[in-house]
């Protein structure tokens, strides 16, 4: 469905206010992206003038995505702007746009055509210009005053900007070859074989905007003339910029019936009906045409934009944007079940990008049994880059329980096509978001009224009476279907008996209708059970033990900071990744944490200065070596956890698995080597048997774990231009099936035969030896081991099994045991933050017994254990930070 928007037209002045200084270009030597060096003080102050055009959270966000598209290799990503000849005539407003991008560091590629231009002049000396299928007829003496045209238009192009203090750099030729399209038919006309963008990113490098023609040249010499709109796109297809950018005079398509301007095409969805529509024929069948063969050349984050010159930024930094923006979207579905969609595919949505999950607020699992509490629709586009559930059980008000964009679904607007597809068939809905939501404005511009209370804002459409919206809430809330925080509807009662708090601070603004705010509720001394007199006493405020996290990219890195943001007494100081280098942390919200790449000598003198109390090393095996000779090196007094398989077989270092081990060991141990995940739950099962066990017969142990434990590689850059993670092996690799690997001498049975001989009876010698055979499965996370241990007595029943269990496990709150009968599933422990065993059946002849366990391999088979390690040797409460249940 096509869709128009109302246009607010920023102010000429917001441009114009960019040049009242003519703030200098700052170039540092060596640079290989001079538009990332400009003056910061000059580009916050032109950021700011944007904020005019939309919300600080809209501009920030698409600068910020703008700004990451380009990088040294790869320069000239962010857009290719083609300008009309007609749009040269407004060139003070073209160059002042062009310079707007300029200052706040994107660099554009502009390339123009000149064809009123050179029409005027053909006129005039008596040349009529013919045209062909559109395409305009190229003779010598036309072509002759063509490139005399292209030039001088060119030139009076690079001349405003320069006036203006952009540096620009004309490129009338050497960008393009070309054959002949048709010699006979339509003379010196070229059909473009080759881009060489090497001049395009030799003048971006120098800090100059390239300012290109469309005149070509074959590789016999002969100069040849093409369509602009043509080089646009070929010149699109070499570089593969986010944007392509089409500027006329009109400011974008317009409804052949209605006059009015079309707002968003989405390709997928609406070309097939479109090209049928009555009014889309001629120049508009063909423009729409060659636009899509252009988007089927490019990736799904590009986009076209047809707009005229003056409303280049309000497209390019807001949501709502200010011309024709034509993507090539995807499909949308509705499926009311999670089989229809792929439960794998939304298990790993949910993971990924549920605020509320990463805060560990709540499981990928709690989310998914939630969802089957009352009827539900999920709603989305096919690469999953919008995903919205809404319940809607019968006679109720629906709720939209979860909406989960990814940043291709924002900046490509997948999540207004969700959205929309949602109202189509609601006529009203609630939601919430988290006051501090980045997109807040965007849940704002499509509610009718809203609030925040407790720093969570509820959203609602299609109510428009105070008392039927708190008459909804109250039924929402009786029936657990929204937290128990929004009545009554408005702000809460001040509190007198005390003054503001001066750390409060004011929710972000912009409510409407009904909207009311409330500030976040502080922890206060009384809530804790403090004394909250004028007087301090004694009282003294524990500051946060710092963690320095070396290798947080992957799985087991990224739950680590979830558990660490939420810790009462652990705060993450500093993160390491070489490839994020520079880049803000996300999902932590206690402090602003940019990622570094830490070498050992960084390491060794941030020990030495006391930066750190505990490093946690999650990096792969035999990589963080140096890391730890370097601390040792430094003599400092910080904790070391090493989340590899490098030093659990070292006498010096302390195994952590707290339920099996020595605690008191732990507690006074700096180096601590966290075990590994199959052997975590290998050990557990195996250590309450050992007196019963045959010692001539293994006992084997069959473990099968999500795709998430086989670990993470480098993927491609995402539409940030930042590095993402990847897993190595994914559902669909894997074909829904199960892979057995490293059939026999995993280094996880090596490793949980080691530490059971430790538990053998004083005086044995012996070396406990067990078999391990693994398997990856087309889950995200979770491991199921099945044990089958030899028994050496008879007279062992099933019951007794599980006594030794209970009696061995007794108080410990991440252990839990479950009847005989209830063998552990994927449910019990995906998520969850303990181990369980259960399943317990022996054999008839009494000499073998199966056991199941299981446990998430990311959180007790890495991060919880992690955080239990890190507790117990920091003199903490083992279990702070844990969510025990």
């Amino acid at each position: 469905m096509l869709t128009v928007r109302r246009i607010a037209r920023p102010s000429k002045a917001l441009a114009r206010a960019l040049v009242a200084g003519n703030p200098p270009f700052v170039r540092v030597a060596g640079a290989t992206r001079a538009l990332g060096n400009i003056a910061q003080a000059d580009r916050d102050t032109i950021t700011r003038l944007l904020y005019s055009i939309g919300t600080k959270r809209e501009v920030e966000r698409y600068l910020r995505i703008f700004t990451a598209s380009s990088n040294p290799s790869q320069p000239a990503k962010f857009a290719v702007i083609k300008i009309g000849g007609a749009v040269l005539d407004q060139l003070d407003e073209l160059a002042l746009s062009l310079s707007f991008l300029y200052r706040v560091g994107l660099c554009p590629v502009v390339l123009h055509g000149a064809g009123p231009q050179l029409n005027e002049i053909l006129e005039a000396e008596g040349v009529t210009p013919d045209y062909i299928d559109g395409i305009r007829i190229t003779d010598a003496k036309t072509l002759q005053i063509a490139r005399r045209v292209f030039a001088e238009e060119n030139l009076r192009l690079v001349s405003a900007l320069e006036k203006l203090g952009t540096r620009a750099r004309p490129i009338v030729t050497g960008v393009f070859t070309a054959d002949f399209l048709d010699r006979e038919k339509y003379g010196l006309v070229g059909k473009i074989t080759r881009v060489d963008k090497r001049p395009i990113e030799a003048s971006i490098t120098a800090g100059a905007l390239p300012i290109l023609t469309s005149l070509a040249w074959s590789n016999e010499g002969q100069l040849l003339n093409v369509n602009a709109d043509v080089a646009a796109g070929e010149l699109a297809k070499e570089l593969e910029p986010l944007k392509i950018v089409f500027l006329n005079d009109k400011g974008g398509l317009h409804h052949g019936i209605t006059g009015e301007k079309i707002d968003v095409i989405n390709l997928d969805e609406e070309y097939d009906s479109l090209m049928k529509e009555s009014w889309v024929k001629y120049g508009t069948k063909l423009k729409i045409r060659e636009i899509k063969e252009l988007l089927d050349h490019l990736p799904r984050t590009s986009s076209v934009a047809i707009i005229s010159a003056d409303s280049l930024q309000k497209e390019l930094f807001t949501d709502s944007g200010a011309g024709t923006l034509i993507r090539r979207g995807y499909k949308l579905f509705k499926q009311s079940s999670l089989d229809a969609v792929g439960p794998d595919r939304i298990r790993q949505v949910i993971h990924d990008r549920d605020p509320d999950v990463l805060a560990g607020l709540q499981s990928v699992a709690g989310v998914l049994t939630d969802l089957k509490k009352t009827p539900y629709t999920i709603y989305g586009d096919e690469p999953f880059d919008a995903i919205a559930i809404v319940s809607h059980p019968p006679g109720e008000v629906p709720v939209m329980t979860k909406f989960l964009p990814s940043r291709n679904g924002i900046l490509n607007g997948v999540i207004d096509n969700v959205f929309n597809a949602i109202k189509k068939d609601h006529r009203k809905l609630f939601w919430t978001a988290r006051a501090n939501d980045e997109n807040r404005a965007w849940h704002l511009e499509r509610a009718d009224g809203s609030f925040t209370r407790a720093g969570r804002s509820l959203f609602w459409y299609g109510i428009q009476d105070i008392r039927e919206v708190e008459g909804v809430i109250k039924v929402f809330e009786d029936k657990g279907r929204i937290e128990r925080i929004y009545l009554p509807v408005g702000p809460p009662p001040p509190n007198r008996s005390a003054a503001p708090s001066p750390s409060s601070s004011t929710p972000p603004t912009g409510t409407r209708g009904f909207s009311t705010s409330a500030l976040r509720p502080t922890l206060t001394g009384q809530a804790l059970g403090l004394h909250t007199g004028a007087s301090r006493g004694y009282a003294t405020a524990i500051e946060p033990k710092r963690v320095a996290l070396v290798g947080a990219r992957g799985f087991t890195g990224q739950a680590l900071i979830s558990l660490i943001d939420n810790h009462p007494s652990l705060a993450l100081s500093h993160v390491s990744s070489r490839e994020l280098a520079g880049t803000k942390l996300k999902g932590y919200k206690k402090s602003e944490v940019t990622y570094q790449a830490l070498t050992p000598n960084d390491v060794k003198s941030m020990e030495e200065n006391g930066e750190v109390d505990a490093w946690v090393m999650a990096l792969p095996n035999g990589i963080c070596k140096p890391f730890v000779e370097a601390i040792d090196g430094a003599k400092g007094k910080g904790v070391i956890v090493d989340l590899s398989a490098d030093y659990r077989f070292e006498k010096d270092w302390t195994y952590g698995l707290p339920e099996l081990y020595s605690r008191d060991a732990l507690r006074s141990s700096k180096r601590i080597s966290n075990p590994g995940c199959y052997a975590t739950s290998t050990q557990l099962l195996v250590a309450p048997l050992l007196p019963y066990l045959d010692p001539v017969t293994y006992p084997t142990i069959f473990g099968i774990s999500g795709y998430s434990g086989a670990g993470t590689k480098a993927g491609q850059v995402d539409e940030s231009g930042l590095p993402t993670t990847v897993a190595k092996v994914t559902a669909e690799s894997l074909g829904g099936g199960v892979k057995t690997y490293s059939l026999t001498d995993h280094i996880h049975e090596r490793e949980a035969g080691h530490h059971l001989s430790s538990l053998l009876p004083p005086g044995s010698n012996a070396q406990f030896k067990l078999a391990f055979t693994p398997s990856v499965a087309p889950w995200f996370s979770g491991i199921i081991s099945v044990l089958s241990a030899p028994l050496k007595d008879s007279k062992l029943r099933a019951s007794d099994i599980k006594q030794l269990y209970s009696e061995r496990y007794k108080g410990e709150p991440l252990l839990n045991v479950s009847n005989l009968n209830d063998v552990v599933e994927l449910r019990d422990i995906e998520g969850k933050h303990g181990w369980r065993v259960g399943g317990i059946q022996v054999h008839s002849s009494g000499k073998r017994v199966v056991v199941t366990g299981g446990l998430d391999n990311l959180l007790k088979g890495a991060a919880t254990q992690c955080v239990q390690n890190l507790n117990l040797s920091l003199g903490l409460d083992e279990f702070a930070g844990i969510p025990v249940s």
